[in-house]
């Protein structure tokens, strides 16, 4: 086994993170990250290798950014042409999100010779399936919490825009008795029984089934699934890893 320091940064659609890891541990992360406290991290870290993701466009500029400073790979993973340590199945691996094929890549390296169903609930809820061989074979993705609240503002008349979320303990009325209310049951407990119903489905399929719960909404979903659920907040961070070790490895 390789004893590597690196560093995984995730470029997201509406944040930037990174993740320092020695030998297959997380010991550092943060997130709402500057190129100029990346560089700063890089420097104060000195990780051996680094690995870029981006959802939010090329990452090249990234990379330009922090060469001086790494003195081994700046791995850009690419979906349709990085190696990986399991195997993929989609059809269309050239549109395929970098964020839900690390996180994939996580689970597997995580839970072994498990059908696993990575829920990762962010700017978007995506559900996608790993199966005991190690095989990504897709999934599903929905707008996420913010994006509906959003999308019920602007494609209406007079709905309000309805900012924040609960406290992750307080329950969602489910009959609103203003539209407040009504447009948080709405969202909230539809995208809870959404998720919950797309579980159910799998594992009528797979009744060994686990599920791995990610993203920044996590909290949300985490008491609204009636099911053990292995929580992992920094699960794309430790697949975009483990990419880079089978990478550096062969």
């Amino acid at each position: 086994m390789l004893a590597l320091r690196t560093l995984s940064l995730d470029i997201g659609n509406t944040a930037v993170k990174y993740g320092y890891f020695e030998q297959d541990t997380l010991q550092e992360s943060a997130t709402g990250q500057t190129p100029a406290q990346v560089r700063a991290a890089v420097q104060r870290l000195r990780p051996e290798h680094v690995i870029l993701s981006s959802v939010a466009g090329p990452a090249a500029d990234w990379a330009r950014e922090l060469r001086a400073a790494v003195p081994g790979e700046i791995l850009e993973f690419v979906p349709a042409t990085t190696p990986l340590p399991i195997g993929n199945a989609y059809a269309t691996p050239h549109t395929l999100g970098a964020d839900r094929l690390a996180a994939a890549v996580g689970a597997a390296w995580l839970l072994p010779g498990r059908d696993v169903v990575v829920v990762d609930a962010g700017t978007a809820i995506k559900c996608d399936l790993v199966d005991a061989a190690g095989v990504f074979r897709g999934g599903s993705i929905a707008p996420g919490l913010r994006m509906r609240f959003q999308a019920l503002h602007t494609f209406t008349g007079r709905l309000p825009l309805v900012a924040g979320l609960p406290d992750p303990a307080t329950d969602v009325p489910l009959t609103g008795t203003d539209t407040q209310e009504a447009i948080r049951s709405g969202v909230l407990n539809g995208a809870a029984a959404e998720v919950a119903g797309l579980l159910a489905q799998y594992e009528a399929r797979f009744p060994h089934l686990a599920v791995v719960l990610a993203g920044g909404d996590a909290a949300f979903f985490r008491g609204r699934l009636k099911r053990p659920i292995f929580v992992v907040p920094e699960l794309v961070l430790i697949g975009l890893h483990r990419i880079l070790v089978h990478h550096v490895a062969t």
